[in-house]
């Protein structure tokens, strides 16, 4: 994310590049009876990271190394965090074991890419880090190697309660994630991950009835109004566009989108990605809306050069209700396209106090 004048954000490491960095000195120490510092590693992309140590110790029959989180430019709640991997050795036969150590989380529910009851290391760390091991091993004359790999977060626990970890039903503590091992400032990939895993978990769990909201506001209002159960709820916030992309190839029956009128007033011009520096409000569009409303000219006129979404509502008056529903409905057919149709889509549009301007459905 470059602009004119700006410097360049800095990218930074995702926790599985930093785990699979801190198993793989953990074990040379075993091989080699030494720690690399800086350890380097190769990313599943291509490319190299390479790691100083912030912890390094070790016994006769395991060793931990401990790399502190760089995330970059990018406001994740793990930057600064210590990465801690400790490798021990295992019965013989026994291949390569995870254990979630002290702040990484365990699964719960079904849905995610991995079984109930695993430690929340995902797929792609555990290649990362089950590669290096091999390669290590290999390196030194060795087999594979049969060991024991903790992953620890100190503090981990404390921290998965700014994320929807709980909702996902992973307890106890963060998820080991990355694909890349890179993080790239604002992509909010990390938001979008936690989209696609909710939706994933729903469908494990056979709700028939999901719903996704732009803020906690609208969801609350639906999640009253139909005693949804947590894990029916889909924190989107303004990625509309990946949560409706991701339904298109993993469908459930039912949908509700719910947020501001401002917010869906985007989607309903046909924006998918509802932030404030991505999309803008067509003020255009929604003064006709009055307008064919049967709105005076005056506030037609004044409509056309106003500030924002919440301005023209003002202005609507007793037409308030009729607009968000014009709103609304395009707004589920910007939804329905994008879905290609396989979903019930209903859109909700609620106020600052949790009220409903607007429901449309079927």
């Amino acid at each position: 994310m470059v602009g004119e004048g700006r410097t360049p954000l800095r990218r930074g490491w995702t926790t599985g590049a930093c785990a699979a960095g801190a198993a793989s000195a953990a074990f040379t120490r075993m091989m080699v009876g030494r720690f690399p510092d800086p350890v380097s590693i190769h990313l599943p992309r291509g490319g190299v990271a390479s790691f100083p140590l912030a912890l390094a110790e070790g016994g006769t029959a395991w060793a931990r190394a401990g790399i502190i989180k760089d995330a970059g430019d990018d406001p994740d709640v793990t930057h600064g965090a210590l990465i801690v991997a400790e490798v021990a050795w295992g019965e013989p036969g026994s291949g390569i074991r995870f254990v979630a150590g002290e702040g990484v989380g365990t699964v719960t529910r079904a849905g995610l890419p991995l079984s109930v009851g695993e430690p929340a290391i995902n797929p792609a760390p555990r290649a990362m880090i089950r590669n290096l091991l091999c390669e290590t091993a290999g390196e030194n004359g060795a087999p594979s190697p049969d060991v024991t790999v903790t992953i620890s977060i100190p503090g981990g626990e404390r921290l998965a309660e700014k994320t929807m970890n709980a909702r996902l039903g992973i307890i106890g503590g963060l998820s080991i994630l990355g694909t890349t091992g890179i993080v790239i400032p604002y992509s909010c990939a990390s938001w979008v991950h936690s989209i696609h895993r909710g939706i994933d978990v729903a469908r494990a769990a056979g709700l028939g009835h999901i719903a996704a909201a732009t803020g906690t506001t609208s969801e609350q209002a639906v999640q009253h109004l139909y005693r949804l159960p947590d894990h029916a709820l889909i924190d989107m916030g303004d990625f509309v566009g990946a949560t409706l992309k991701y339904l298109r190839a993993h469908p459930v029956a039912r949908l509700t989108l719910a947020g501001g009128f401002a917010k869906l007033a985007k989607l309903s011009a046909g924006h998918l990605d509802l932030h404030s520096t991505r999309s803008r409000v067509d003020i255009p569009a929604l003064a006709e809306m009055l307008a064919d409303l049967g709105a005076d000219a005056s506030s037609v006129q004044t409509a056309r050069s106003a500030r924002g979404a919440a301005e023209i509502l003002a202005l609507a008056g007793d037409r308030r209700g009729a607009l968000a529903r014009a709103v609304a409905v395009r707004a589920r057919e910007v939804a329905l396209a994008t879905l290609s149709g396989r979903t019930v889509v209903e859109i909700a549009i609620v106020d600052r106090d949790g009220g409903f301007l607007a429901r449309v459905d079927e």
